[in-house]
């Protein structure tokens, strides 16, 4: 055993000691310990900017995008905004303990299925040092101990904020080694955290393509896949073109760096003269470039040829693939041959159109008449999320506290034997 793994290794198990001793706590007690470690972000902003400032330092001469740097970046301002969010998951409830079903036998045996914690759930995440406050604070609320693995443009930054986290829990009823960084910088720290099955229950993955893949199929660990997303808007032959341009420019450019922005806008032939020179307009002001196929460049000769690789491609930028389709279902045969299953929007003011999308249509998120955009946990109502699962197991989309938990069955009778 190499020393990164025995590290490793020693990491998880005290993670899964500390699981055990956080899983029966008290709504209340795991509320003191979040509301601690607001406070405590807010009192050390200062050393976590400054450390922050080292790794941004690095990101520029090793020739990050500005685009990357700025969410690399934190700011006095952004780590009170992040404190902030911890305290709003103090209000959000308690998972564990739920009781999802129940019934009495007609033997007499009392059975309950109710929720109970994950227990060591592994994070493995790239760039945005807020994610170790995020994992960390979702974790501990569902009652599970949480191992952080951050990328390493992040590292001193996750180093510090993992130090506040833990400092502030010293004074709470919440085990210390509930929340720990993962050591090491190297590659091998990820690949022994990934094979550290019995010691870690799940692992959750949060990054790119290149990262998730890696995750889901090197780990033996059980893996919650985030997703990427390849997300699609249709806008139908029966759709309001005013409505159609609205959730099309929203989806694409009210942010475009993140999973449930558009990457693909599929137009039906019958409203493609109407629509299509509006679209095309109002993207090229918004500074898109769109990868169109023969029939959307011949509306524009500013649109680029779209190639094959374009429409799998999560650009993650203001780059939008563009087709003309004869049919909704043509539409759908697009989605289901290049979606990554995250979140499609058909806009319509048809009901059957909508409703033959709707059932025609298999990924974790469909929209009617919505902008894809609102693939989100808070938008949801859910109050935060730890990720996107393009899964179907063992959650699917936004995943808040609840998707953070598994169940036992409790049984209870009266000296019963069968």
């Amino acid at each position: 055993m190499t020393d990164i793994e025995r590290d490793v290794r020693e990491v998880a198990e005290r993670a899964r000691d500390a699981a055990a001793d956080l899983a029966p706590l008290t709504r209340a007690a795991k509320d003191a310990a979040l509301l601690a470690v607001a406070d405590a972000l807010v009192a050390r902003a200062d050393e976590i900017v400054k450390a922050n400032a080292e790794d941004t330092a690095k990101a520029r001469e090793n020739g990050t995008s500005e685009a990357m740097i700025d969410r690399l970046t934190l700011t006095a301002e952004r780590v009170g905004a992040i404190a902030d969010a911890v305290r709003e998951v103090t209000e959000l409830p308690d998972p564990v303990g739920e009781v999802v079903r129940g019934n009495v036998l007609p033997n007499g045996l009392e059975v309950r299925q109710v929720r109970v914690p994950l227990g060591v759930i592994g994070i493995i995440y790239e760039g945005r040092p807020n994610v170790t406050v995020d994992a960390a604070a979702l974790c501990l609320k569902s009652g599970n101990a949480a191992l952080l693995r951050g990328s390493s443009s992040a590292y001193s930054s996750n180093t510090v904020i993992t130090d506040v986290i833990r400092g502030a829990l010293e004074g709470t009823e919440v085990p210390v080694d509930a929340v720990q960084m993962v050591p090491g910088l190297s590659r091998d720290s990820v690949k022994h955290l990934m094979r550290a099955r019995g010691l870690v229950d799940v692992l959750i993955p949060r990054g790119g393509a290149s990262l998730i893949q890696t995750v889901v199929n090197e780990s033996t660990v059980p893996v919650i896949e985030t997703g990427t997303g390849n997300c699609h808007v249709y806008v139908d032959e029966a759709a309001d073109l005013d409505r159609a341009l609205a959730i099309t420019m929203n989806s694409k450019v009210q942010r475009c760096s993140v999973c449930n922005t558009a990457e693909t806008l599929l137009v039906h032939a019958g409203v493609a003269d109407a629509f299509l020179p509006r679209a095309l307009a109002a993207l090229k002001e918004a500074g898109v470039t769109v990868h169109g196929d023969e029939r959307v460049r011949g509306y524009d000769d500013a649109v680029v040829a779209a190639t094959e690789e374009d429409w799998t491609t999560e650009y993650l930028s203001l780059d939008l693939a563009a087709r003309v389709v004869d049919s909704l279902d043509e539409a759908v045969a697009h989605i289901r041959a290049y979606s990554s299953s995250h979140t499609e929007a058909i806009v319509t003011d048809s009901q059957s159109a909508a409703r033959r999308f709707v059932s025609r249509v298999d990924s974790a998120a469909v929209m009617v008449n919505a902008s894809t955009r609102f693939t989100d946990g808070g938008e949801f109502g859910f109050g935060a999320e730890i990720g996107i699962s393009t899964q179907k197991l063992h959650a699917r989309g936004p995943m808040g506290l609840p998707e953070m938990t598994s169940t036992k069955y409790v049984v209870t009778g009266e000296g019963h034997v069968r």
